[in-house]
């Protein structure tokens, strides 16, 4: 099973929860899911772990949507912005 970012997850051996936020891909093949938990009772964010993908069963599909993935685009041409001739 492939865990998609904004799933929420729980780790099968710690019982570890939270929502995967990032993927990494080894040189090995291996997949690893980095999660982040809810925050606590006392109001701090717990650290994220990673976990292999295979040791991790889902909770609920999509719980969180995705953000946007725009990196932010091309750089403005000064020129243009400031009506500044070459």
């Amino acid at each position: 099973m492939k865990i998609n970012l904004g799933d929420k997850v729980q780790d099968t051996i710690t019982g570890f929860k939270g929502i995967a936020v990032s993927r990494t891909t080894w040189i090995s093949g291996c997949d690893r899911i980095g999660v982040q938990p809810v925050v606590d009772k006392d109001g701090k964010m717990p650290e994220s772990q990673t976990f292999d993908e295979p040791q991790l069963k889902l909770i609920v599909k999509k719980k969180i949507e995705e953000g946007s993935h725009s990196k932010g685009g091309p750089r403005p041409n000064i020129y243009q912005k400031f009506n500044i001739t070459k």
